[in-house]
């Protein structure tokens, strides 16, 4: 509850959110993945759980007529470049 807040606060600067994703929730979420096995479906349940908090730090997206939309996951891995939880997972070994 306190991240989402976080996350969606215009107080935090747009540079800083990824930072303390990358400082907090990445190494809680990835606690101990070196013992386990990367199946297929947990994979996908790590991808989606990033993308909804890439999401929430970078906000919807402005289209013609004064329209918002979530942003799609093409533009989430722009965002991030290729940099992924599942990169993180990997490294760490």
């Amino acid at each position: 509850m306190f991240t989402k807040k976080l996350f969606s606060s215009k107080l935090i600067s747009l540079n800083v959110k990824p930072q303390l994703d990358n400082t907090s929730i990445c190494p809680t979420v990835t606690y101990a993945s070196e013992t386990r096995v990367l199946k297929e479906n947990m994979t996908n349940k790590l991808m989606t759980f990033e993308r909804k908090i890439m999401r929430k730090i970078f906000g919807p997206t402005r289209i013609n007529g004064g329209y918002w939309r979530v942003k799609t996951d093409q533009e989430i891995n722009e965002i991030l470049k290729g940099q992924n939880i599942i990169g993180f997972i990997k490294n760490k070994d």
